[in-house]
């Protein structure tokens, strides 16, 4: 599978551009970028061509991998999807249910596969849990906190003007909710959404299981109070989200396999588009019940 990436940042810098060099069973075809000289920079890093023109590295590939703020993400991959290439995206899918609408009816379209890059649904000791988990069930209440320290250290994300606009609830939400949707079952609906310090946002959520769920998100959280955890209380007792030992470019390569299988077999990976625009669909939910509050 020939894969062309989109994007120049420090996400594609560190995760795909390493992940898709060194995958035996993929060929990192070229890069494309908004600012040209970042992508010959990036290109000329591993190696491969960098293009001037996104049209012409989607013609020349059979999927794209996208490392681009989702508004820009949302928009070339409907594209490179009504262009027959197959789609490895970030999260979140798109800013909107609209536009990230249009992105699952090009690949519906299309039939062309996609896989959403959730990192930790991509990571081993995490991916194993959430399955036990899903297959165990019973269970009555979660507990998901994801505390990010983006915007209270030197990191390399704090200068997204997207995450700045949307905050924790975009950037880390659908982490949380991709471990939680797939044990606890569909989110029926957003019960409360309120602000925390900051960014910080608190979500209540009521799953078609009978379990509820409380999600506390964040990317302004003191350094040492950053981390992720995530407690199930059940029929079977209390477990927690195990901690990864796997690194970002291990889980793309993960991801970069789902693809292949995908669009191999035809059969949709669980976190293909379709999901992905379910996750919109509830952090969109959850931002309307937060406006409504702060009106």
């Amino acid at each position: 599978m020939r894969i062309g990436l989109l994007g120049t940042g420090p996400w594609a810098r560190t995760a795909h551009a390493p992940a898709l060099s060194g995958h035996d069973g993929v060929e990192f075809a070229g890069v494309w970028g908004r600012r040209p000289e970042a992508a010959r920079e990036l290109a000329d890093q591993y190696g491969v061509r960098a293009y001037d023109d996104v049209d012409e590295l989607i013609a020349g590939v059979d999927a794209v991998a996208v490392a681009l703020p989702p508004e820009v993400q949302a928009d070339l991959a409907a594209r490179a999807a009504r262009a027959g290439r197959h789609l490895l995206l970030d999260k979140p899918l798109a800013p909107t249910v609209a536009e990230g609408r249009a992105v699952v009816e090009a690949v519906r379209e299309a039939g062309v596969a996609s896989v959403v890059f959730f990192t930790t649904r991509f990571q081993r000791e995490p991916r194993a849990w959430i399955d036990e988990q899903a297959a165990a069930g019973g269970w009555f209440t979660a507990r998901a906190q994801w505390m990010g320290a983006v915007f209270t250290t030197d990191s390399p994300f704090a200068a997204s003007p997207w995450r700045r606009e949307k905050g924790a609830l975009w950037d880390v939400g659908p982490h949380a909710l991709s471990v939680l949707l797939p044990v606890l079952g569909e989110a029926r609906r957003v019960t409360a959404a309120a602000r925390g310090p900051r960014d910080t946002v608190h979500l209540v959520l009521d799953h078609e299981s009978g379990a509820s769920s409380t999600l506390t998100l964040s990317l302004t959280a003191p350094p040492a109070a950053a981390g992720a955890t995530v407690e199930l209380r059940g029929t079977t007792g209390v477990t927690q989200l195990p901690t990864a030992t796997e690194s970002p470019v291990d889980a793309l390569t993960h991801a970069a396999d789902a693809l292949r299988t995908a669009a191999d077999t035809g059969t949709p990976h669980p976190c293909d588009a379709a999901f992905a625009l379910r996750v919109t669909e509830i952090l969109a939910e959850a931002e309307n019940l937060l406006e409504e509050a702060s009106a």
